[in-house]
Formats: C-alpha cells, sequence, structure tokens
C-alpha cells in the first residue's frame, strides 16, 4: 500500500519535478547516495538519451543499500506502481523525495518495494546519509537494480546534474569523438571523407556514446568558438527538455535517432574552413578533433 503522506507537500514537488527544467550555480552540496564508486561505472550519465527523453537521472550500476544524500524532510514516499500521478510509474517506479533547504529536493528512483517499508512521510528531519531502501527493479530500468538520483530546484523548477553536487571519485569513462556529420538543407556530409561542402547553416553530429555525456561540446571554425552546448542544465522551453547551447535544443534535435548526438549548429561560408570539435567531461578533459574543408 501506498504510505501516508503530506498531500500538498507532495503534489508541489512533484509537480516541480514533473517540469524539470535547470537552474545553474547551485549553492548545496550532496554526499553520495550510495557508497562512493569510481565515475566510470555510471551505468548511465545525466543528459543520455533514454527511451526518448533526454536523461534526467544519474543512474548507478551496483546494487546496493541507498542512502540520504543530505539533511533535510522526507516529502514523499511511492511505493506502489500505480499512484495518483500516472507517469511516475513509468520512470522512477518506488521512489523517495527528499526536501532540502534552499528550495531543492532530491529524488531516489528505482527501489526495492520490501526494503522501503520504514520509511515515512515525516515532518522531522532526516540525516545525511540515513539508509532509504536497497535499489531495485521498479522503474525503467526494469531487470537492472540501478539506483536513479535526481537533484531539483523546486523554486526555479529544475533539474541539475547531480555531478555537480556530489563529490568526485575514481576515472572517467573516456570521451570518444564518434563519427562527425553534417546535416543541412544543401546535404548531409561526412567530415572523415568529404572535402568539398555547399555554404550554408548545418547541424553538426557525433556518433553518440551510449554511456557517457560529455559535460561540454564545443565547435570552433578557423579557431573562433561559434556554438557550445552544456549538459549540467536541461531547460524547458515550450514544454520540452532542452540542452543550453546558442539556442535551446530539444530531444529531436539532441538525439534525431539513436545513433547520433547534436554538438551544435554553424554556418559555413565560401572558402577554406577548419572546424575543430572539442569534447570535456566534468574533470576538464578535453579531446579534440579538426577537419579541413572547402566551401563552394
Amino acid at each position: 500500500m501506498e504510505k501516508k503522506r503530506n498531500h500538498k507537500s507532495y503534489k508541489k514537488i512533484l509537480l516541480a519535478s514533473a517540469v524539470l527544467t535547470i537552474a545553474a550555480g547551485a549553492a548545496l552540496a550532496f554526499d553520495w547516495p550510495q557508497d562512493e564508486t569510481s565515475s566510470d561505472s555510471f551505468f548511465s550519465y545525466f543528459g543520455q538519451l533514454r527511451g526518448g527523453t533526454i536523461e534526467t537521472s544519474l543512474i548507478f550500476k551496483d546494487n546496493s543499500t541507498v542512502k540520504t544524500a543530505q539533511d533535510g524532510i522526507v516529502a514523499a514516499v511511492i511505493t506502489e506502481h500505480t499512484d495518483d500521478f500516472g507517469w511516475f510509474e513509468s520512470t522512477l517506479g518506488n521512489a523517495v523525495i527528499i526536501a532540502h533547504d534552499d528550495n531543492f529536493s532530491t529524488v531516489y528512483g528505482n527501489l526495492d518495494g520490501e526494503t522501503l517499508e520504514d520509511v515515512i512521510y515525516s515532518p522531522d528531519t532526516i540525516s545525511g546519509g540515513t539508509a532509504l531502501a536497497v535499489s531495485g527493479n521498479s522503474g525503467w530500468q526494469e531487470g537492472q537494480s540501478c539506483l536513479e538520483f535526481q537533484v531539483l530546484d523546486t523554486q526555479n523548477s529544475a533539474a541539475i546534474n547531480p555531478r555537480n553536487l556530489m563529490p568526485r571519485m575514481g576515472a572517467e569513462l573516456p570521451l570518444e569523438i564518434g563519427k562527425v556529420t553534417l546535416r543541412g538543407a544543401k546535404g548531409l556530409y561526412n567530415l572523415s571523407t568529404d572535402r568539398y561542402i555547399s555554404s550554408g547553416k548545418y547541424a553538426v553530429y557525433h556518433a553518440r556514446q551510449t554511456v557517457a555525456v560529455p559535460y561540454k561540446t564545443s565547435i570552433a571554425i578557423n579557431g573562433a568558438t561559434v556554438e557550445n552546448t552544456t549538459y549540467d542544465t536541461l531547460r524547458e522551453t515550450n514544454g520540452k527538455l532542452c540542452v543550453s547551447g546558442n539556442e535551446p535544443y530539444p530531444v529531436e534535435e539532441v538525439y534525431p535517432d539513436s545513433e547520433k548526438q547534436l554538438l551544435g549548429n554553424i554556418q559555413l561560408n565560401r572558402g577554406r574552413n577548419t572546424i575543430t570539435i572539442a569534447l570535456t567531461d566534468i574533470l576538464g578533459t578535453t579531446v579534440s578533433s579538426s577537419y579541413t574543408v572547402d566551401v563552394n
């Protein structure tokens, strides 16, 4: 059965989490919601493609005890698949929402229902590091006992890359620049093989990685940066989650299919152009590659 809760607070926080847009410059810091693990062992990064949407959770890989990331108040406990908010079943399954200072909330999803029995709504503070449950497979990760961890700024209706606020440990998954393609009104080009390109505006893609997501991507033309996209935030624009760049990019632009990830948009003018692609991880490590083309 579903636990008792304060429905007014519950709905306010869940509606805020449903909006899922991002505010930058978070002042808080959170501990790991599971035992510390190497950064290269996450099941999926924040900002990854998932089920036709841009992922707002950091998904852990290990099946272990889930604990509160900071002191707060238990604002909601979801222990049934069927709930007043039908969208919740398909995303996070059994879950706990903790409200913190400064209008921040943490969401702990995909929990094992049996180990969640002792967690109830309470107006009293729960200490950071308190065990909540064991990670389960009640959400989208059916068959994968992985914690889904979200950080929300409820005042600004925003979701935050949890790794902005968590201690960093271990090596990052190496970023790789895959096959780079240009798509525009005047054609589709593979920068590895095509050296002659028509002038015009192009969306630049590379072959996406299935787990890691760059913290930032950038494109330069002849040494001048023309586009940066960032994955510390996901902002809602016109009802869609968007990656921030020169303009907000919704999922259908960021991930037009399961193979490609948007790097940005560029304008190519006549003449010889050197296009430099750079991917940067959360530690600041950058990989780059350059392509010289003749534009006519």
